[in-house]
C-alpha cells in the first residue's frame, strides 16, 4: 500500500480515537497504521520531562530557535513511516504549520523512554527506521534495566555509533548533556 493510502487511513483512525476513551496514538509502522492506547506511567512521563527541560535549557546555545517537544508525530513518507516519539528536537516554529506530522527532515534527535509492555518496538522497528529517516540522534531510556543507548551517525537502516550508560551518568546526546541522576527505573522504591 502507498504511504498516502496509510496516512489517510491514519488519520480516519486518529478521527475515531478522539471518541474514545484513554488516550490514544496513531502510528504508520511496518505493518502500516497502527491504533495503539498510551498508558505511559509517571515514571515514564517524569523522564520524559526532566529530558525535554535539560534539553530545551541547552538547545538556545546549540541551535537557536529549536525545542525539545513532547508528542508530535514524525513522517518519512518515502519509507512509509510515521511515529510518534515521547520527544523530539525540532525547530519550534514547525509546530505553527498546517498539518498533524512533523517532517522527519527537521528532526535533530528522538527520545523513546521503553515501554514494559513493547520494548521491541524501541529497540528493533525503531532502531531502524529513525536512521533510515536520516534522525542524527537517537536516545532510548530504558527503565526497566536503568540503562540508556545513544544512538548516533544513521547510514541506511542503522546507526554507525552506540554508546551505552547506566542512570546516574552524564549522558552525551550530540552537543548536549543529559544528567540522568534523577531518572527512576520502573517497580523501584523512591532513593529519597
Amino acid at each position: 500500500m502507498d504511504y498516502a493510502k496509510m496516512r489517510a487511513i491514519a488519520e480516519e483512525l486518529g478521527v475515531y480515537a478522539e471518541r474514545l476513551e484513554g488516550s490514544w496514538s496513531v502510528e504508520i509502522g511496518p505493518s502500516g497504521p497502527i491504533l495503539a492506547m498510551m498508558c505511559p506511567s509517571k515514571r515514564h512521563e517524569g523522564t520524559v520531562r526532566r529530558i525535554c527541560k535539560q534539553l530545551d535549557e541547552q538547545l538556545p546555545a546549540t541551535h537557536p530557535g529549536y525545542i525539545c517537544a513532547n508528542g508530535p508525530e514524525i513522517e518519512h513518507p518515502s519509507i512509509g513511516r510515521m511515529r510518534r516519539p515521547d520527544a523530539v528536537v525540532i525547530p519550534e516554529v514547525v509546530l505553527d504549520e498546517e498539518g498533524l506530522a512533523v517532517d522527519a527532515t527537521q528532526v535533530l534527535a528522538v527520545i523513546e523512554i521503553v515501554s514494559p509492555s513493547n520494548p521491541e518496538n524501541d529497540y528493533v522497528e525503531k532502531l531502524s527506521e529513525y536512521p533510515a529517516m536520516g534522525i542524527e540522534h537517537y536516545l532510548i531510556v530504558d527503565p526497566r534495566k536503568g540503562t540508556i543507548e545513544v544512538h548516533s551517525e544513521p547510514c541506511g537502516t542503522h546507526y554507525g555509533e552506540k554508546e551505552p550508560y547506566i542512570f546516574g551518568d552524564q549522558v552525551s546526546l550530540g552537543p548536549w548533556t543529559v544528567d540522568t541522576s534523577e531518572f527512576r527505573r520502573y517497580g523501584k522504591p523512591d532513593r529519597r
